[in-house]
């Protein structure tokens, strides 16, 4: 009698996947479209095949058992290159067709997204764009675990296994109200940041490390968040407000300072303050080749906006 073991479908697999993310039968059987006796006959029937017991079943819930435990982990990552696989057909078979998951920063969305769904639209007619604004952790997290396909956000983001297609460089400038001492000065200096009150995005927007870096750059030690906004539109109306100054990244100061008759900007000696923007995908993604086409593409597109291209 051989002691070879039956292997295990991918059915069973995706079942199991499910129950350890849930630990609930009806919740699992919910989230993959499988009914609950099927779900529980995979996860049986994986058992069997494996020899081993994946899970401890009460009356309350379900736990994994320590096998069930260290083989979650291996199951996920089978399951991963089963789709990366199937990601690399569908790249070979046809080039920029199909769902690519965008993710942006809000800090980016609403000024390089117009420049970017016009190209899209325009060159690749049969790509389905799918676009999730979040900040840069969330954005991460979701490239990592295959939620999103590629990222545009600001860089460096010093990440393993993380891949930057560099896009542009852009200056900060100095969004201040209408009466304001430095309103609209050109060639300021940095060191005018130590002294000035000024107003910042919450926590979670890279923006506002950014503009610490700035302050801590000119010689400030922080700054007190007395106040604070959720997006760059707030912000500006609180200057306009006379509640103090801001830095704005240059793609935003058209868009942002044409709300309100009440604001001035000033721009920093060279070399100013920038920010680098950059598309982010998985190291060795299978369609990396097409990522990096669109990198390109997004360069040349961006050559009408107040940035500097980068090239590798």
């Amino acid at each position: 009698m051989s002691s070879k073991k039956r292997q295990p479908s991918l059915a069973q697999l995706r079942a199991f996947d499910a129950v350890a993310e849930h630990l609930h039968f009806r919740d699992a059987a919910a989230a993959i479209g499988m009914s609950q006796p099927a779900l529980s006959g995979a996860v049986s029937a994986l058992e069997e095949a494996l020899g081993v017991t994946l899970l401890e079943r009460t009356t309350r819930k379900v736990l994994l058992s320590p096998a069930g435990e260290r083989l979650a982990v291996r199951t996920k990552a089978v399951l991963a290159e089963v789709g990366a696989l199937l990601e690399e057909a569908e790249a070979v078979r046809a080039p920029f067709t199909g769902a690519l998951r965008l993710g942006v920063i809000p800090t980016v969305a609403p000024y390089l997204l117009p420049t970017v769904l016009r190209l899209v639209h325009g060159r690749y007619p049969d790509l389905d764009l799918q676009v999730h604004e979040e900040q840069t952790a969330s954005l991460l997290e979701g490239l990592t675990t295959g939620r999103l396909d590629l990222l545009l956000l600001a860089v460096p983001l010093g990440v393993p296994g993380v891949t930057e297609l560099p896009l542009f460089d852009e200056d900060f400038v100095l969004v201040t109200p209408l009466d304001h001492r430095l309103g609209g000065r050109e060639g300021i200096e940095r060191s005018v940041l130590r002294e000035l009150k000024l107003l910042l995005l919450d926590e979670g927007h890279c923006l506002r490390d950014q503009a610490l870096d700035i302050c801590r750059e000119a010689g400030r030690a922080g700054v007190p968040a007395t106040t604070t906004a959720a997006g760059l539109s707030t912000l500006v109306q609180l200057v306009a407000g006379g509640l103090g100054v801001t830095l704005l990244p240059r793609t935003a100061v058209r868009v942002e300072t044409s709300r309100s008759s009440q604001l001035l900007t000033a721009s920093f000696t060279d070399p100013a303050p920038t920010r680098r923007i950059a598309l982010a995908m998985r190291t060795g993604a299978a369609r990396s080749a097409e990522y990096e086409e669109l990198a390109a593409a997004l360069r040349e597109a961006m050559a009408d906006l107040p940035v500097r291209t980068v090239h590798d």
